[in-house]
């Protein structure tokens, strides 16, 4: 589906478009554009790659004018620039509202000027009842999506979205958070143990761009049905599995923070369509003149659950071990940790 064809990943150096990389390096797409801020981040790309297809443009989201050189020639655009850590946004939300919502604009304008195709804006579960400035600017990035893709004219570019939970193992996060505490023998530090939240690889989180990418219609919102865990979970499957006796230390719920995570909405639930493994939701393109609709709430709402990180499937421990055996990032740190272990029994024995 993209041969021959030029695709801009924003925020390009991240967990996300290094997965879209791997994925596509090997096809028939005729160039693959990072754009991002941080120029150290694409020279370590640039050398760990190695590879024409790939472009690298140095600019923020932020500014119209660097995004729409970056947008000249594009077929695609998969938008994941954004500011992503909850505590940064609450000390910070006007960047926070910089980066997330005037930047997406920017991205938005500048794929409608040069007749881009379809753009993706990846979004998170933080958007839905958001309670901090992180969620709450990612959902209205959503909503601007979505009024870019109601005046959209036919055949103009069209606007997606994909919501995702906690994706495992990606940069910031949790998992890695453990192991780096777990190898330096130091405890591993929980907020709330019984706090839920979704679960999604990487290689899922891509799957999801490439089902919007398929067969989004303007202003859909994709979600991914994904099972979840708690916080302590996490932390004793990490233990388990590098065979640690570190002790877990509770420090509390951070700014910001919620006790679960919501993708969608007791309001979407009522129109979502159910396509198997994926939830779409259909944009609501009614227009100001409310004469024309019924007038009368949807009671169907008050007779929805939302969906959300408690009422979803929750994995054993033992399913949680086995989804993150399959991650490159814990296979490659597991096998550090083991080969160093042994090295260091294998002196021990000597020395007896």
């Amino acid at each position: 589906m993209f041969k021959d064809k030029v695709l801009l990943i924003t925020g390009g150096t991240g967990s996300f478009g290094n997965t879209v990389l791997k994925r596509f390096l090997n096809t028939d797409i005729k160039e693959i554009r990072i754009f991002s801020r941080d120029e150290k981040k694409q020279d370590d790309m640039r050398n760990s790659l190695k590879n024409d297809k790939v472009k690298y443009f140095i600019g923020d989201v932020r500014d119209y004018n660097s995004i729409n050189y970056a947008m000249k020639g594009v077929d695609y655009v998969f938008h994941a620039a954004a500011l992503k850590q909850v505590p940064s946004c609450e000390f910070y939300p006007m960047e926070a509202v910089r980066t997330n919502i005037v930047g997406s604009e920017n991205v938005f304008n500048s794929a409608l000027a040069n007749g881009v195709k379809k753009v993706i804006l990846l979004s998170t579960d933080k958007a839905v009842y958001p309670v901090n400035a992180m969620g709450m600017s990612k959902a209205v990035a959503e909503k601007v999506m979505i009024s870019k893709a109601r005046m959209a004219e036919e055949g103009e570019t069209i606007f997606c979205a994909t919501r995702y939970g906690n994706v495992m193992a990606s940069r910031g996060s949790v998992i890695p958070l453990f192991i780096s505490q777990l190898k330096e023998g130091s405890e591993l530090t929980l907020t709330d143990p019984s706090m839920t939240r979704f679960l999604m690889s990487l290689e899922e989180s891509v799957d999801l761009v490439l089902h919007a990418f398929q067969y989004g219609e303007q202003g859909d919102v994709f979600v991914q049905k994904s099972p979840a865990s708690t916080v302590e979970q996490l932390a004793i499957a990490v233990k388990e599995l590098f065979n640690s006796d570190v002790k877990l230390k509770i420090i509390g719920t951070r700014h910001g923070e919620k006790k679960y995570e919501t993708l969608l909405s007791k309001e979407e639930m009522v129109k979502a369509e159910d396509m198997g493994k994926y939830f779409r939701v259909p944009a609501d393109n009614r227009d100001l003149n409310y004469s024309k609709y019924f007038t009368e709430g949807n009671a169907e709402i008050q007779h929805l659950d939302e969906y959300n990180s408690d009422n979803t499937h929750q994995v054993t421990m033992e399913e949680l071990k086995e989804m993150m055996l399959k991650l490159p990032y814990v296979k490659k740190e597991l096998a550090s940790h083991n080969s160093k272990k042994n090295a260091l029994d294998e002196v021990a024995n000597e020395l007896v």
